[in-house]
């Protein structure tokens, strides 16, 4: 996975942003304030920064208007939500922009999608004895390929992008199937069923009571 800079500077918001990062299996550096994220890009580039706006010692528009960052992938994290702070941000070459306060899944969404888009860190994944390419869309067992349909696939991907994390089945259709889908939340067992039997993850992937379901790795 990738290596994940984090500025900010309410220590709180930090750890928690750093917390759900490392349950999606990214490893992440801190930083609380904009000479200390300079500090670190000078020990270490990262695949992706995730940055807030109003920080001491450097604003985040600041540091973006001196590139800073160079070439790597930036993702705003602010309370900053009018319109024109938000066009400022990704005028300025920011990937995308996301305001206060959000939900872990959509953060880890964001990430994932940025991630993708400039092909920043890995995304291949070892579950027990299945092996999970996501960029190539492959899944081994054993050494041999498992037939997943394109929507098993799919839903796999959320589980996996969003692995150790809860999710309900209404969340699970959302990010899979997409919002336009009309259809109840029992495919989602179906599927569920058949990603458990296809892939040998009886054991990982968890049915949460009355709720939904969470890949554990």
């Amino acid at each position: 996975m990738a290596n994940i800079l984090v500025v900010e500077d309410e220590k709180s918001i930090n750890d928690l942003i750093v917390m759900n990062l490392k349950l999606a299996g990214h490893t992440c550096r801190q930083a609380f304030d904009g000479r200390q994220a300079q500090a670190l890009l000078r020990e270490q580039q990262p695949d992706l920064v995730l940055l807030d706006v109003m920080l001491p010692c450097g604003d985040g528009f600041s540091l973006m208007e001196q590139k800073v960052f160079g070439d790597k992938p930036v993702i705003f994290l602010t309370a900053k939500n009018g319109t024109t702070d938000k066009v400022k941000g990704l005028n300025l070459g920011a990937d995308d922009y996301i305001t206060k306060p959000f939900e872990a899944v959509e953060l880890l969404a964001r990430v994932g999608a940025v991630l993708r888009r400039t092909g920043s860190g890995q995304r291949v994944f070892q579950i027990g004895q299945t092996t999970i390419c996501l960029d190539r869309r492959t899944a081994l067992v054993d050494g041999e390929q498992a037939m997943l349909t394109n929507r098993e696939f799919e839903l796999l991907e959320v589980l996996i992008e969003n692995r150790n994390l809860a999710l309900s089945r209404e969340q699970l259709l959302d990010l899979a199937w997409g919002y336009d889908y009309f259809g109840d939340t029992r495919t989602v067992d179906v599927h569920i069923t058949k990603l458990r039997k296809k892939l040998n993850l009886e054991d990982a992937i968890k049915t949460i009571y009355k709720h939904g379901y969470r890949l554990e790795i």
